[in-house]
């Protein structure tokens, strides 16, 4: 039978009972409600082990993804080792290889990791100052499989963490990281799904290892991406997204600007109108929006009202 691992010590799980079952049945108490696997109150990470497919039934495919399950409905096929919430996975020493300024307040900053971290392009990882408790939360733009991470720090005014990315830290500077976390990326469950991302301002950092993570899976349907900014200048990688679109004809890059100028292929006017007005019927479309929260929020309203499924939303608001 199999055994499970929760909170240190192990729990035999007998033939058909569930998870939720067997912790119950040796007194654990776990958070649970309805025991049908309709309210999430069990959600569960398996840090061991796989949990059975039908244990994920209702999730978000994100959350499947790094072993989330239902204990009321799981009834495991194998031994698993559990935690009720996310598993920290500690402070990592990194090290500032390089230093750009992308346009005149984004700049892309380079970091090669003491040891090498495992997540998903797209999620975000959390900075910590090296001389206080100051901690702030950065979306991966690299790819997995990169030598580095990369990072877009947007200067702020008075911004305690970006003053200090900006203008005091420097090329082989230290400093340390927690994560990643978060559950916007990409997987690759439906490679003929239509995919709508829309970044604004640094938004576009995750959306640029989303899209390029969705091409090695050898993703099919059409990829519309938009990035947002007050105006020209405040946009970046506009050149190689620009590749990118001619090098895959899948992909659709549109820069949008909300005043002034409007580069080549672009548009004028306020994000969520200018995508409502292009794609307006969002039924079995995949959706990531990331960057301010008030504009990300409208655009998951926007969407959903244009017939995408919550489940098919995913987002990122830079709080």
């Amino acid at each position: 039978m199999p055994m499970i691992t929760f909170d240190g010590h192990d729990y035999d799980c007998h033939q058909g009972e569930t998870i939720l079952e067997s912790l119950t049945r040796h007194g654990v108490l776990v958070p649970s409600a309805c025991g049908q696997g309709v309210c999430q109150t069990c959600l569960t990470k398996a840090v061991k082990g796989k949990p059975p497919v039908e244990s994920q039934k209702g999730l978000k495919d994100t959350l499947a993804a790094q072993g989330y399950f239902l204990t009321c409905i799981c009834k495991p096929e194998e031994d698993m080792e559990l935690a009720i919430a996310d598993v920290s996975k500690g402070s990592v020493g990194i090290t500032v290889i390089e230093k750009q300024m992308l346009n005149e307040s984004v700049m892309r900053l380079r970091f090669q990791c003491d040891e090498k971290i495992e997540y998903f392009a797209g999620q975000f990882v959390n900075l910590k100052h090296p001389d206080t408790d100051l901690v702030r939360s950065y979306s991966l733009a690299s790819l997995p499989e990169d030598a580095s991470l990369e990072l877009h720090v947007k200067r702020v005014p008075d911004g305690q963490m970006s003053g200090f990315l900006h203008e005091t830290l420097q090329v082989g500077g230290r400093l340390s990281l927690d994560g990643p976390a978060g559950d916007c990326f990409y997987t690759e469950r439906d490679l003929d799904q239509s995919l709508l991302m829309v970044g604004v301002g640094t938004g576009l950092a995750p959306l640029y290892g989303i899209v390029r993570d969705a091409l090695q899976h050898g993703h099919r349907g059409d990829i519309h991406l938009f990035h947002a900014s007050l105006a020209k200048q405040g946009l970046y990688y506009v050149d190689a997204l620009n590749a990118l679109a001619k090098q895959h004809e899948n992909v659709h890059y549109i820069p949008c600007v909300l005043h002034g100028d409007v580069p080549e292929g672009g548009q004028q006017g306020d994000i969520q109108q200018l995508v409502q007005a292009a794609v307006p019927q969002l039924a079995g479309w995949r959706i990531y929006v990331c960057g301010d929260p008030e504009i990300v929020n409208g655009l998951k309203q926007t969407c959903f009202m244009a017939g995408a499924s919550m489940s098919d939303i995913y987002t990122d608001p830079f709080v």
